[in-house]
């Protein structure tokens, strides 16, 4: 899919206006960030590189500690492998660390929240642009590279911004602004069968090992993979103690999910760890969750729209299931290989204390629809059909005790499982060295547990001398899921930079073509003998056969780029109908191209003449290029799997 362009002509006048000035700092980015996420990037990178090393160290040595048959030599080895495997442990701990590092994205406001899991940034190299897009326009477009030195700055300090992008909206922009550009290089620079030439390097997001593949799909898959990434970092910088900071949060997290969902769908062989199927896979389940999360935290602030009494307390404990149920489901994708095998340990640690610390929640509040419900509540339908199938209960299957002794029993039972499930989240999150710094989690399971306990004393007399029946699992259940909702690419706006190279539909890599004119045609008596049609640039749709046209050499199927000196290869079909008209007996002179097949190179021909020849008559003329039209070009992803299968290539089409 070619991105959609506009054909009109506002002058040459915006053009020094659409260019960025050289030296100033965009909107959007933020030099400053690279301060710390590229200390902690360069950082894992090294300790990996030291990890790798050790481990083949220690292969080797346990090879030659199994070849030797020489006491002196075995022992000799023995103690050097002591030393690296004591190295190992260091840099495997000090690797947990820098994984484990989220000083930066703890929630604004002094709301007493669980933290959330926000993604890091892709890091990358600079990039020489020029030479390759020189070529290109040189070689294949016939123009003069060096009036393109403007376009090509452009698009390096756009591509320089987007290494730091600002943690916001700005920043979010600033990236998709930067794919959009890039799906108009995609569209006019490369061939089915050529590349630019350039080696596009990005640091791995989960391990700090660089990747390097030169294909543009792989530029394109990571700045959307950062998109991803800067989306879970907002949402997990939300105050989410107030509504319009949750609803902020289940909005970052519903996008970053559905980017990462973009990704999954059309990368296949991505070369690196994090952009893979199965990591993809596991950060789409860990956003669905997130934002899980945060639909449950919304129902915790006070509202006079939601359900008070016992049927507040009764979604409540749904609701926390179905996180937990959710947390669960994540924990077994990480546990599965290759994600666990380069999956931050306090990521895995975390989502095991979210799981239980939510299914936890769900018999706390399920407790509570029992203790503190009336008699006329208890007849509640919704609240029967959420004891369904409970074992041992007085009264009538599937339903809730009727009895108040035995509602309190039962309430006992899951305070119970509740106390157990918040003892085993504090004991993993003790277990974890990263996690023992967040004193917010703590904060927040400390102060559960001691609910939870003050009201099992409550409920606990002396006189009960018979344990409480097993409390059965709360089943999940929720009254808002997740969308999984891509990144809105149609909300910003872009120019193609290189627009002056001509429409998308003829100028591109994709197509050969060659110049052919000026060509002198005369007025006849039934007018030019020709048939126009389209737009930017228009089409010779038809020629009458013995007319003026086709004595001058035109054909069916050439596109005017240049009417009596004057380049119209963005004018509309108006436009040059009108100019044609306008023109006396003398006639009109006509430049035009004609679209090669495409195995054969353009010709070079003294008679066809260089395509820059349209660049300088525009100088000469005093008119400058059409500006292009804004568009937001659909996002466009190489190395589909469908493709693999023999079907047409998926093309993104993202929705607000």
């Amino acid at each position: 899919m070619i991105p959609e362009e506009r054909t009109d002509d506002p002058g040459s006048g915006e053009e020094s206006a659409r260019l960025q000035p050289a030296g100033s700092v965009r909107e959007g980015c933020d030099p400053l960030a690279q301060t710390l996420r590229g200390r902690l990037q360069s950082r894992r990178a090294q300790v990996h590189q030291q990890i790798d090393k050790e481990l083949r160290m220690r292969t080797g040595a346990e090879n030659l500690y199994r070849a030797t048959s020489n006491a002196w030599v075995r022992e000799t080895v023995a103690l050097e492998l002591s030393y690296v495997n004591s190295s190992l442990q260091l840099l495997k701990e000090e690797l947990e660390e820098l994984n484990g590092s989220a000083e930066g994205d703890r929630p604004a406001g002094e709301g007493v929240s669980v933290p959330m899991i926000p993604l890091g940034l892709k890091e990358t190299k600079e990039l020489d642009w020029s030479t390759p897009l020189r070529e290109l326009i040189s070689g294949h477009f016939g123009e003069d590279s060096a009036s393109y030195e403007a376009e090509i700055r452009e698009l390096e300090d756009l591509r320089q911004a987007i290494r730091t992008p600002s943690r916001g909206e700005a920043g979010l922009e600033l990236l998709m602004a930067y794919y959009n550009q890039l799906c108009f290089l995609d569209a006019r620079f490369i061939a089915p069968t050529r590349n630019l030439g350039l080696l596009f390097q990005w640091y791995d997001s989960l391990t700090g090992v660089p990747a390097q593949q030169r294909a543009l799909a792989f530029e394109k898959g990571s700045v959307l993979f950062n998109i991803g990434a800067l989306y879970t970092q907002i949402g997990a910088r939300q105050d989410r103690s107030c509504p319009e900071g949750t609803r902020r949060a289940i909005e970052a997290f519903q996008r970053a999910a559905g980017a990462f969902s973009l990704l999954r769908e059309n990368f296949s062989r991505a070369p690196s760890p994090d952009m893979s199927p199965a990591s993809l896979s596991m950060l789409e389940r860990l956003m669905t969750a997130q934002t899980q999360e945060c639909i449950f935290e919304g129902l915790l602030l006070p509202s006079t729209e939601a359900p008070q009494g016992c049927l507040a307390q009764l979604r409540l404990a749904q609701e926390a299931a179905q996180v937990a149920a959710e947390y669960r489901l994540v924990h077994q994708t990480m546990a599965q290989p290759p994600v666990r095998d380069y999956v931050p340990f306090p990521w895995t640690t975390l989502v095991r204390v979210k799981a239980e610390y939510f299914r936890a929640l769900a018999h706390y509040h399920a407790a509570a629809v029992l203790c503190d419900s009336t008699p006329a509540e208890v007849d509640c339908p919704a609240l029967s059909q959420a004891f369904l199938g409970l074992p041992a209960t007085p009264g009538p299957p599937g339903a809730a005790p009727q009895e108040q002794e035995g509602r309190r029993m039962l309430g006992k039972a899951h305070l119970k499982r509740a106390i157990l499930g918040q003892e085993e989240a504090l004991r993993l999150h003790a277990v974890c060295r990263a996690l023992r710094s967040v004193d917010l989690l703590q904060a927040v399971l400390a102060q559960a547990l001691r609910r939870s306990l003050a009201r099992y004393s409550e409920l606990d007399r002396e006189d009960d001398f018979l344990e409480a029946t097993e409390a059965p699992d709360i089943p999940p259940k929720t009254q808002q899921k997740p969308e999984i909702r891509a990144p809105s690419f149609s909300g910003v706006k872009v120019t193609d930079i290189f627009h002056r190279l001509g429409p998308l539909s003829v100028f591109s890599a994709k197509n050969c073509w060659q110049l052919v004119g000026p060509v002198h045609v005369t007025r006849g008596e039934a007018g030019f003998g020709l048939t126009l049609r389209g737009d930017a640039p228009v089409l010779i749709a038809a020629v009458i056969p013995g007319g003026p046209a086709a004595a001058a050499g035109l054909r069916e199927g050439d596109y005017i780029v240049s009417l009596n000196g004057r380049p119209c290869k963005w004018w509309k079909h108006a436009e040059v109908v009108a100019q044609l008209k306008g023109v006396g007996d003398e006639g009109a002179s006509l430049q035009v191209v004609t679209l090669l097949p495409r195995a054969e190179p353009p010709s070079t021909g003294e008679h066809r003449p260089a395509l820059g020849a349209l660049l300088r008559g525009q100088k000469e003329c005093g008119r400058g290029p059409p500006a292009p039209g804004r568009a937001s070009p659909r996002p466009l992803l190489g190395w589909s799997r469908k493709a693999k299968r023999g079907k047409t290539r998926g093309r993104l089409s993202p929705h607000p």
